[in-house]
């Protein structure tokens, strides 16, 4: 799908899941090489800067924290030029959806401050780490209910979700870990087409990267002393479960032991055969059990 947006000598083209016939009619108009044309068709592995004449391609990939069903990150082409940006993605995002309904308005009303491709490059990139931030909030509530329910006795429920969380964490981090070598990269490659002043753009939205990668952080490092207080709790729980077994068992080992005495097949075992004799040998393995249970009382292992 081709969607084109103007404003003033501005052209913004946004394509999705872009047929050969669209990337061949952009590539024609605005005089792409087909090389990278060819590229926009597929999916890339690698981010990338690649500066061009008139243009520079870039290709980002970029996390999808609520799409956990899906690939974990998105790619985003863009080729930058003087007068038009070209993005290019294989799944909808509801991020640019919105960035374009206000670029729209803007349009409309005459009010866009964007001069050229850069920045307008820059304003998009900016609106895509702050929606990342805010979908880092999303990551701080799950952390929120998973130590809610560390301190409410689910230690075992709670592993499992301290392990999906920590996926989400690690995937994020790992996507956006090549984007400062990226936007460094493509300092070097805008300057020479947009000019110096171009650098105070692109360092706004490094700023916004920096927040980001700093949020991670935190998150990263809440989730660590949050596994390391549910495995504490939960190795605790499982002491004291196995310490009251152990007492347990120490507690019927002299009684099994009385047990065994009295069945030994002698001609003079004592007690036997007298009247009673039953009660008395329960009566004497009861006060045992009792004197037991009260000295472990007592020395605080029970």
């Amino acid at each position: 799908m081709l969607t084109r947006y103007v404003q003033r000598n501005l052209t913004w083209i946004d394509l999705v899941s872009p047929t050969p016939g669209e990337v061949r009619s952009i590539m024609q108009e605005f005089g792409i090489d087909p090389l990278i044309a060819e590229e926009m068709l597929m999916p890339s592995y690698k981010p990338k800067v690649e500066r061009r004449e008139n243009y520079v391609y870039v290709i980002l990939h970029f996390p999808m924290l609520r799409g956990l069903n899906r690939r974990p990150e998105q790619e985003i082409d863009f080729i930058i030029g003087k007068n038009f940006l070209i993005t290019a993605r294989y799944t909808d995002t509801d991020h640019l959806h919105s960035f374009a309904k206000v670029f729209e308005v803007h349009s409309v009303l005459g009010q866009g401050s964007a001069v050229h491709g850069g920045h307008l490059f820059t304003a998009m990139a900016r609106n895509l780490y702050l929606a990342l931030i805010n979908e880092c909030d999303v990551v701080e509530k799950y952390l929120t209910d998973i130590e809610d329910g560390v301190f409410k006795g689910e230690e075992r429920t709670m592993v499992l979700q301290i392990s999906k969380t920590g996926r989400i964490i690690h995937d994020f981090r790992q996507t956006l870990l090549p984007h400062k070598e990226m936007l460094l990269s493509l300092e070097a490659a805008s300057t020479r087409l947009f000019g110096q002043e171009f650098l105070y753009y692109l360092r706004t939205v490094e700023g916004e990267y920096e927040r980001l990668r700093q949020m991670l952080e935190h998150l990263r490092e809440s989730l660590v002393e949050l596994r390391e207080t549910n495995n504490s709790l939960l190795s605790t729980k499982q002491n004291d479960i196995m310490k009251t077994f152990t007492v347990i068992a120490f507690l019927f080992l002299p009684l099994s032991f009385i047990a065994s005495l009295f069945q030994m097949n002698t001609r003079y075992t004592p007690l036997l055969g007298t009247p009673g004799d039953f009660w008395i040998i329960v009566g004497m393995m009861t006060l045992i059990a009792a004197g037991f249970f009260v000295y472990f009382k007592r020395k605080g292992w029970l």
